[in-house]
């Protein structure tokens, strides 16, 4: 509990002031103190509407996903050496998606709304973190199975490796994407 502070005592005033004596106050300025937060905005005389965003299509499926989730993955046509290459790190990581606590459907939103944004942007190298999502019995996460079956099937990702320890281990995968553009 703040204990309340008490005024000070008349001695201490006393000698605040004999500190004082002699000292000229400044010459006031002709400034204009600066506020804090910005004016509010004047009212329109018509409201203006921002455009929506363009409602992302969710085309992917939970259908066709084992019971052990995918540790890497590498599109067709492309190099091991670039799977090596996200495996130890080599591309500088840009972007992370954390999907802790979300449900399944939130979860893949999110993702997709993620992945646009980042190819839009021109990000190449992200990372998303799913969780490990231990279940009893010794199960994996549902969530950390989905989200690597999902990234299997969306075309903007080029490749995706398990983190390592350091970067959230088997909670999170690293993830190539194409080059926005």
């Amino acid at each position: 509990m703040k204990e309340k502070k008490e005024p000070p005592a008349p001695v201490d005033a006393d000698l605040f002031r004999q500190a004082l004596d002699g000292v000229i106050p400044l010459a006031p300025s002709n400034r204009t103190t600066t506020r804090l937060s910005p004016p509010p905005p004047s009212p329109l005389a018509h409201p203006v509407h921002k455009p929506e965003p363009a409602q992302i299509q969710d085309t992917l499926s939970d259908h066709g996903a084992s019971d052990t989730p995918l540790t890497e993955f590498l599109r067709d046509g492309m190099s091991r050496m670039t799977l090596r290459k996200l495996r130890r790190g080599q591309f500088p990581l840009q972007d992370r998606l954390d999907l802790h606590g979300l449900t399944s459907d939130e979860a893949r939103k999110l993702l997709l709304e993620f992945l646009r944004d980042a190819t839009q942007h021109g990000l190449r190298h992200v990372c998303v973190i799913h969780g490990k999502g231990w279940q009893a019995g010794g199960g994996e996460g549902i969530l950390k199975i989905r989200v690597r079956h999902w990234l299997t099937q969306c075309a903007e990702v080029l490749a995706f490796c398990e983190a390592p320890p350091n970067a959230g281990g088997g909670g999170a995968v690293l993830v190539l994407l194409k080059s926005g553009i």
